[in-house]
C-alpha cells in the first residue's frame, strides 16, 4: 500500500510538470501562470482561464483534465484505503514499539519463536523479565503484537535485525532457530555486535555443542537429551517431577529456582546466612551457596556470605527479584 501511495504522488507530480511545460510551450505563458492553470484544471475548481486559450491549448487542457483527474482519483482512493485498512495505525504502532525497544537495557533477545522459543518467551514473561523476540514469520509476529509483546520481524542472523532489537544494550540472547547452522551463525553475529552478551543456544546434534561453545555460546541445551532425561525422571521419581510441574506451571504464583550474586554493594555481603535474614523469609528457601567452583548445599545459619558468592534460592520470583534490587 505504501508503494501505491508513492506511485500516486509520483504520477501526480509528473502530470503537474507536464501541465506546466505544456502551457509554457503551447501558449508561451510564464511558469506561475502555467502552474496556476495546471492546478485549477486538475482540481476542477471552476475558476476561469488565466489567459485566453488557443485551439491547441484547449486540446491540451482536455487531455490534462482526463489524465489529471484520473491520477488524482487514484491518489485519493489509495490514501483512503491506506487509512481504512489500518496501515497508518500499524506504522504508528511499529514506531512506538521501536522507541520502546531502543529504550531497553539489560533485556533479553529471543531469536526464533518455534517450539522452544515460545516456551522461553513464556518463561521470561511470567518472571517479569524484559525481552524482544525476533522471527521472520508474519503470523507469529502478529500473535506477539496481539499480546502486546515487543518483537522485530526479520532474519535473526542479520546484523541489522539484531541491532533493531537493541543487541548492543542487551543482557543475553537465546538462539532457538531451526537448524544448528543458523544458531551457530547467530552466535557469531551477536558476539560481533556485543562481545559481552550472554548466549544460550539450542542444539539438535550432540557434536554441535562444542562448536557453539567455541563460537561464544555460554550455554548449549540439547532438547532431545533433556526430553529423554525428563521421561526417565517421570518414571523413576514421579513425585519430584510432579512437584516441579506444580512449581513451573502454577497459575496463581510463579515459583522458580533463582540465583543472587553477592557483589560489593550487596546488603548480604559480609554477613552470615542467619544475620542476613534469608532463613526467616517466608516462601523462600536457600538451596545452596556457590563459593568459587564449590557448592555448599543446604547451608547452615553460620555460613558466611562473601563478595563473589552466589546464592541459589527457591521461591516466588517477585520476592526474589525485589531482593536482587535491594
Amino acid at each position: 500500500m505504501v508503494k501505491r501511495i508513492i506511485l500516486a504522488l509520483f504520477l501526480l507530480a509528473l502530470v503537474i510538470e507536464a501541465g506546466i511545460f505544456g502551457y509554457m510551450w503551447i501558449e508561451g505563458w510564464d511558469i506561475l501562470d502555467s502552474l496556476y492553470m495546471t492546478i485549477i484544471t486538475i482540481a476542477s475548481v471552476g475558476y476561469g482561464e488565466v489567459n485566453p486559450l488557443s485551439p491547441d491549448g484547449r486540446i491540451f487542457t482536455i487531455f490534462l483534465i482526463i489524465f489529471g483527474m484520473g491520477v488524482l482519483l487514484f491518489g485519493i482512493s489509495t490514501f483512503t484505503a491506506f487509512l481504512v485498512e489500518g496501515e497508518l495505525s500499524e506504522i504508528l504502532r511499529r514506531r512506538k514499539m521501536e522507541k520502546s525497544i531502543s529504550g531497553l537495557k539489560e533485556h533479553y533477545i529471543v531469536c526464533g519463536i518455534g517450539t522452544v522459543g515460545r516456551h522461553v518467551i513464556d518463561e521470561l514473561h511470567k518472571t517479569g523479565r524484559p525481552f524482544v523476540a525476533i522471527d521472520a514469520n508474519e503470523e507469529l509476529c502478529r500473535q506477539l503484537a496481539e499480546k502486546g509483546m515487543l518483537f522485530v520481524k526479520g532474519d535473526a542472523t542479520s546484523s541489522s535485525v539484531l541491532k533493531s532489537a537493541n543487541a548492543a544494550n542487551a543482557k543475553g540472547v537465546f538462539c532457538s532457530l531451526h537448524t544448528d547452522a543458523e544458531n551457530l551463525l547467530l552466535i557469531l553475529t551477536a558476539k560481533g555486535i556485543n562481545p559481552s552478551l550472554k548466549i544460550v543456544s539450542k542444539a539438535e546434534e550432540d557434536e554441535s555443542e562444542d562448536k557453539m561453545k567455541r563460537a561464544g555460546a555460554d550455554g548449549v541445551v540439547l532438547p532431545k537429551f533433556i526430553g529423554g532425561l525428563r521421561m526417565a525422571s517421570a518414571m523413576i521419581r514421579p513425585e519430584a517431577v510432579t512437584f516441579l510441574d506444580k512449581m513451573l506451571k502454577g497459575q496463581d504464583e510463579t515459583y522458580r529456582v533463582e540465583d543472587i550474586n553477592i557483589t560489593a554493594g550487596s546488603v548480604f555481603a559480609g554477613k552470615t546466612l542467619k544475620a542476613s535474614g534469608l532463613l526467616d523469609k517466608k516462601g523462600i528457601s536457600v538451596v545452596a551457596v556457590k563459593k568459587g567452583e564449590r557448592y555448599v548445599f543446604n547451608p547452615g545459619g553460620n555460613e558466611m556470605l562473601e563478595i563473589g558468592d552466589v546464592l541459589i534460592l527457591i521461591g516466588e520470583t517477585k520476592s526474589i527479584r525485589e531482593m536482587k534490587i535491594s
